[in-house]
Formats: structure tokens, C-alpha cells, sequence
């Protein structure tokens, strides 16, 4: 018999079915939500946060696919697990692209069921333990699907990603893009590096390997979180100037620091024509002197 605070949502049109499920459920000393539509099961997550989800692919107004992507934003780390009489190749990849873990057919076997419910329940358990206790110990980790999109990261990682991302209100897709295409190249390896240009500073991560169906990362941190802000404080230069000035630091090009600061080259010439007449230099090569002498003093 399983804890009986483990809780079970069924999501699915069908009152025959819910009610099998419901009585299969019970039995095993699960708690059993049920849901009639994708409408009502995104409000019960809001109240109870369940420990797996079964989900029927095919509803009315809302699917399953479009519900599963919904209940995934509100509960990244529970299991959901298809249940579907689709077994077309091309249905059953776009369950797992929307989220889902697992899918077992129709005609529903309830013994096949429970199993499957039992394993992803354990599963689920272990690698939440396991992100317990790198939140206790205050790592830098963090996980994203094969996409890129955020499964998870610990409150230090958070805090990180909060202080660089500027004005940035979607820091966690701007990093996606980015994670995205690096996820799928062949010479993905352990221990690669790879930097992040979205922010205003640079952000350094570490591949540290996949636990299926999630790639893990840690931030490498700088011996000192030195960012542009770092210039804005000592320096009689704006923000927007600081940042500029601080990428000059880094050897980069007028037209690279267009791209990364998300400006056109010829706004980025003019900040550095201020940034030259306000630190009474000519030429980049000063001004960077001069950036990497209060940088490394901070």
C-alpha cells in the first residue's frame, strides 16, 4: 500500500472512466481528485498540489495537450501520464512535447495503471529529495528540459539570475533561447561551458550531465560578482554607459556589444563617445584600462 497523502488527479470526459479509476484508486489507499475538463483540473491545482496526474489526450474546448502545458507551468515537477487511445507516433511525441512523462492506452488496465503511478510517484520523490537537499546546501544548480525551459533551480540560483537580468522580466526565456540550440548540438558534453549573453553581464554555466528527461547546469560564479554596476557606482557614467563600458572590458566590438546589450551599433558608438568624453579618454583601450582596474578591485 502507498502513503496515503499521495495524491492521484484524474482529468478525463468520461464519467465511466473516472468512476473505474476513482474505485482502482481508492482501493489502493490513493487519495483520488477528479476532473470533467482541463478548465477544472487547472483549479483544483490550485488548492491541492497532486502527486501525478492522469490525463485523457482527448477532451472537448481544451485538450489534453494544451491542458498538460498549462498544468505543467503551475506544477513543473509533478509527473503527468497520458492516457489516450491515440497510438499514432506523431500523438504520442507531442504528450511528451507537451510535458508528459508516460501514456498508457485505452481500453485502461488498472493494474497497469497503478504500477505506472506508483513508480513516477517514487521517482518524483527521489529527485525531490535530492533538490531538498541541494536547496539546504545552497547550490548553484539548476535543470531544464530538452528545450531549455526551467524544470527547477534552488533559491540561490534564483537570487543569481534576479541581480544580472537588469530589466529583463522573462530572464528564465531569455535563457532558454539561448540553451535551446547548445541542448541539441552533438558535441554536447559533461563539464562544458557555456556563456549566456542575455544580460547585461555575462552568465557562466557548467554542463554537469542529464538525468532523463532533464539537463542539469550549474552557474559558475566569478570570485566576485562583478557586473557593470560595479562602474555605474565608481564612475560619473549612466547605466546603460556602465554596461557598454563594462563588455568594452571583455575586448568586445561595438557591432557585439549591439547585439548583446540589444541596441543598434550606432547607439552603441554614441555611449561610447560619452563614456570617452566623461572619463577623459580617446580611444577604447583606455577606457577598458580603466573598467578592468576598478573591476578587479572590486
Amino acid at each position: 500500500m502507498n502513503n496515503i497523502s499521495d495524491v492521484v488527479l484524474v482529468v478525463d470526459d468520461s464519467p465511466e472512466s473516472l468512476g473505474m479509476l476513482n474505485v482502482a484508486l481508492n482501493t489502493q489507499g490513493f487519495t483520488a481528485l477528479v476532473a470533467l475538463n482541463g478548465v477544472q483540473a487547472l483549479a483544483i491545482v490550485e488548492k491541492v498540489k497532486p502527486d501525478v496526474i492522469l490525463l485523457d489526450a482527448v477532451m472537448p474546448e481544451m485538450d489534453g495537450f494544451e491542458t498538460c502545458k498549462k498544468l505543467k507551468e503551475a506544477l513543473p515537477n509533478t509527473p503527468i501520464i497520458f492516457m489516450t487511445g491515440l497510438t499514432e507516433i506523431d500523438d504520442v511525441v507531442k504528450g511528451f512535447d507537451a510535458g508528459g512523462i508516460d501514456y498508457v492506452t485505452k481500453p485502461i488496465a488498472p493494474d497497469e495503471v497503478i504500477a505506472r503511478i506508483k513508480t513516477h510517484i517514487q521517482t518524483a520523490k527521489i529527485a525531490l529529495s535530492a533538490q531538498s537537499a541541494l536547496d539546504s546546501t545552497g547550490s548553484n544548480t539548476f535543470c531544464v528540459s530538452s528545450e531549455g525551459r526551467l524544470s527547477w533551480a534552488t533559491p540561490n540560483v534564483h537570487q543569481f539570475i534576479e541581480k544580472i537580468c537588469g530589466e529583463d522580466t522573462s530572464p528564465w526565456a531569455s535563457i532558454s533561447k539561448e540553451l535551446a540550440p547548445w541542448l541539441q548540438s552533438e558535441n554536447l558534453e559533461e563539464s562544458s561551458i557555456l556563456t549566456i549573453h542575455s544580460f547585461s553581464s555575462p552568465l557562466q554555466i557548467k554542463y554537469l550531465g542529464v538525468q532523463a528527461p532533464h539537463h542539469l547546469f550549474k552557474i559558475v560564479e566569478p570570485p566576485t560578482s562583478k557586473t557593470h554596476l560595479c562602474l555605474q557606482e565608481k564612475l560619473p557614467i549612466t547605466k546603460r554607459e556602465s554596461e557598454v563600458l563594462y563588455w568594452i572590458s571583455f575586448g568586445k566590438t561595438s557591432w557585439e556589444i549591439s547585439q548583446i546589450l540589444d541596441m543598434s551599433p550606432r547607439t552603441a558608438n554614441k555611449h561610447l563617445e560619452q563614456i570617452y568624453k566623461k572619463l577623459g579618454v580617446d580611444n577604447k583601450t583606455s577606457a577598458a584600462a580603466i573598467a578592468l582596474r576598478l573591476l578587479e578591485r572590486s
